[in-house]
């Protein structure tokens, strides 16, 4: 997403602005305290849900469109900052196994985990076991149990560890391209408790008002990107080994820019 934001950019502008990427940067709270410092302006993946508990420290909301408004009214008023709408996917945490596990324990949502919790040996990344709100300490009191056998792992390595069976249950993203590339199974959320996080854009009103073609640009990718898109777009860079740069420029070719 951050390479289609550059391209669309450079596109609309005629070269004349050429954002630069800055990679790697870890977590949501590091990108934040980055576009606060202003060493960023543009973020190119923000999610409702994170932002929420995070940087606005709210309680969660589990109605879409409430969330969305409670962000944006947030970002706006506490760090001057536009909150865009959304590409149109949503990168929701999703308990995922193996189709074998799957199988084995007649799993399909994540209550049925309950029966195998201190059997399962589960893996997660670090954050999500620690966050409040959304995260582990609140998820055990909403399906009312704990794993006996849960541990921390770099969320690029879980799913490669659920192939190799290494582990039994990952908590992992909806989007990632390597649960359709693994042929992996995710399990119903059917107590419904993660909150909705649909991803989107976010920049400075500073410099947003300082380029007000950026803003066009942005803007055009709203609702252009649907969940299984972007499901397929992951695929191609995990499962067909395509860079992230190639495959964001071929998309908006596709679509010539969106003009």
């Amino acid at each position: 997403m951050a390479h289609m934001i550059r391209l669309q950019i450079e596109h609309d502008t005629k070269g004349k602005i050429k954002p630069t990427l800055v990679n790697n940067l870890g977590s949501a709270v590091i990108e934040h305290n980055a576009i606060l410092h202003d060493d960023a302006q543009i973020s190119s993946t923000r999610y409702t849900g994170t932002d929420l508990v995070g940087a606005l420290n709210s309680d969660p909301i589990t109605n879409t469109k409430k969330a969305e408004k409670a962000v944006k009214s947030g970002f706006k008023n506490k760090f001057n900052q536009t909150f865009f709408d959304s590409y149109g996917f949503e990168n929701t945490f999703a308990f995922t196994v193996t189709k074998e596990t799957a199988q084995k324990y007649h799993l399909k949502k994540v209550s049925d985990l309950e029966k195998y919790k201190d059997k399962l040996r589960v893996a997660s990344d670090a954050t999500w076991i620690k966050r409040k709100g959304d995260g582990y300490p609140s998820f055990t009191k909403a399906y009312g149990f704990e794993f006996k056998n849960i541990r921390s792992m770099q969320i690029g390595l879980v799913y490669d560890a659920l192939k190799n069976e290494s582990i039994d249950a990952a908590l992992g993203y909806t989007t990632d391209g390597r649960i359709a590339a693994y042929d992996l199974v995710t399990l119903e959320d059917d107590k419904h408790f993660f909150p909705p996080y649909d991803a989107s854009p976010l920049a400075t009103n500073e410099y947003l008002k300082a380029n007000p073609k950026v803003k066009k640009s942005i803007e055009k990718l709203e609702g252009k990107v649907s969940t299984k898109k972007m499901q397929e777009l992951n695929y191609k860079a995990d499962g067909e080994k395509e860079e992230p740069a190639v495959i964001a420029e071929k998309f908006l070719k596709k679509h010539n820019y969106f003009e």
